[in-house]
């Protein structure tokens, strides 16, 4: 209580990151890299998995990442940066590229999901019952996976999953289906201009037992949080809006603040 109260009543500073290693359950002797993110005063803190698309670490990607990590952990939450494509070597957007990779990376990244979960839950600074997920794009989507009550299920038994759930820009047909039930609460924010994957596929879908909201920002496309310049990838529309970047972190905040 008296750390929500002191998220209410502002930010506090951020500490420098730190690097750390995850065991992946999802790839036997691989492990997962991830940057630590604290932020100042003691004792046990909220905490936030970022997950990015499916380009992995690019420069820019990872450096809108980092601007995300650095926000919430101002406003008291440890956040982890998780990497999944670098120790696979599929960064640099060959994932991007093919359906049947963006498939497979939904598979294990639902795994890495998880695995980020554990990893803060043993960590003597996080409180492990208020852990939320964040996602871009094909992170995005695993997000909306692991928010599934039977995804859930499968990797925690009986504990708890995720507090509540963001998915950034996701392609919502990868839940399978327009009632899911909802383990986790779950906001999806995506961009009206998103021509990759249109967010009208995911204002469809209608949860079950938990909170589902849409919403959908004017004049901004595919990876509206990553600062590039707009234009066309792979045929599609993709680049950073200040505006929705903004309004996107303020919704993520609400949200979180929600649940705590």
């Amino acid at each position: 209580m008296v750390l929500a109260i002191a998220m209410l009543l502002g930010p506090t500073p951020a500490r420098a990151e730190a690097s750390v290693a995850i065991p992946s359950s999802a790839s036997a002797g691989l492990a997962l890299r991830g940057e630590l993110f604290r932020p100042s005063g003691g004792g046990k803190a909220p905490a936030v998995v970022l997950m990015h698309g499916c380009g992995g670490w690019q420069p820019a990607v990872l450096r809108g990442l980092q601007d995300h990590a650095r926000f919430l952990a101002r406003q008291g939450f440890v956040v982890l940066n998780l990497d999944s494509f670098g120790p696979r070597g599929q960064a640099g957007g060959r994932v991007c590229e093919s359906t049947r990779r963006l498939a497979e990376a939904r598979d294990f990244r639902t795994h890495d999901a998880f695995d980020a979960l554990r990893f803060l839950r043993q960590q003597p600074f996080v409180d492990g019952a208020r852990i939320f997920l964040v996602g871009q794009s094909n992170g995005g989507s695993t997000a909306m996976i692991a928010a599934m009550e039977r995804t859930r299920a499968r990797h925690v038994g009986t504990a708890p999953g995720f507090r509540g759930v963001v998915a950034l820009y996701p392609w919502c047909g990868a839940m399978g289906t327009r009632r899911p039930e909802l383990g986790s609460p779950l906001l999806i924010l995506g961009g009206a201009l998103d021509d990759w994957v249109p967010p009208d596929d995911c204002r469809r879908i209608q949860g079950r037992s938990r909170e589902l909201r849409t919403e959908v920002y004017a004049n901004a496309a595919h990876s509206f949080d990553v600062p590039i310049p707009v234009h066309r990838y792979l045929g599609n529309l993709i680049g950073y809006n200040p505006a929705a970047t903004a309004s996107a972190r303020a919704e993520m905040l609400r949200f979180f603040r929600t649940y705590l």
